[in-house]
């Protein structure tokens, strides 16, 4: 079988870098006409040159997800300009926290208007196309965070927690319309954010020792999974959350598997 997702239109918010910069560039290549949305000029302008260069098909905006009159202008730029609206990758996020003792309260508005309402606002603006189109895909970043947070993660925790159960509900009602709504978590992908990669070794080492595949992840173990979620192939998939760490705690200590291996090796 092959992802075939030649001439579908995509929105991918928060592409300006990153995992977002990354899935907007495969979906591209995949032949998506994709449109990609960032509150940074300079990296859109980036992302636009490389499109150019590698003659990629789609559109750059600038656009705050907790800004719903900009989320409509841009919407409704799309749909004139290229007629529908296949998929919707909500992918802007942050990730800033403390300890809930000192947390501040204007990180924990942040993290509460940028990954969950921004994810609300666009899918609001996008249904009533999918709707009328009766059929699309909406595609939410969660994170392995709301499977088991970390310690002062409060508020980003809350926040991908409330993506989950907004995207279960959300498919819940766009059924009707053969609509499918997924969330999808990554674990430990080394990004400009998180910096898992640049950390002291053996702080490095402790974190990949919570992985049953002890490696980090790259971007494209997310891009790939979004390919695959928003192609026809994932019809019959909807209001789940499809966990991209490497099977982080699938097993309490993943590491022993590792002490075993080594034994094994040694004795052959």
């Amino acid at each position: 079988m092959i992802i075939d997702l030649q001439g579908k239109v995509a929105i991918v918010t928060g592409a300006g870098r990153g995992i977002g910069r990354h899935i907007a560039l495969t979906l591209a290549k995949e032949g998506v006409i994709t449109i990609a949305t960032d509150i940074k000029q300079e990296q859109l302008d980036e992302l636009a040159l490389q499109f150019a260069e590698e003659q990629l098909t789609g559109a750059q905006f600038i656009c705050d997800v907790r800004d719903s009159a900009r989320i409509a202008e841009v919407v409704e730029e799309v749909r004139n300009r290229f007629g529908r609206i296949d998929i919707l990758i909500n992918n802007a996020g942050v990730a800033s926290g403390g300890t809930v003792e000192l947390l501040k309260e204007d990180v924990w508005d942040a993290n509460m208007d940028i990954n969950m309402k921004g994810t609300f606002l666009m899918c609001q603006a996008v249904v009533p196309i999918m709707k009328a189109q009766g059929a699309g895909r909406i595609l939410n970043a969660a994170s392995f965070a709301a499977i088991v947070p970390a310690y002062g993660s409060a508020a980003y925790a809350s926040s991908k927690a409330a993506v989950k159960q907004f995207t279960r509900v959300l498919a819940g009602e766009l059924g009707p319309y053969d609509i499918t709504v997924n969330c999808y978590s990554p674990g430990m992908i080394p990004t400009e954010m998180n910096h898992f990669a640049e950390q002291p070794e053996e702080r490095q080492q402790k974190l990949l020792d919570t992985l049953t595949l002890r490696r980090w992840g790259s971007k494209d173990d997310v891009a790939n999974l979004i390919c695959f979620l928003a192609s026809d192939l994932a019809g019959y998939i909807t209001g789940t959350m499809i966990d991209v760490s490497g099977g982080k705690f699938a097993t309490q200590i993943p590491s022993i598997a590792y002490e075993a291996a080594r034994k094994d090796a040694l004795r052959t």
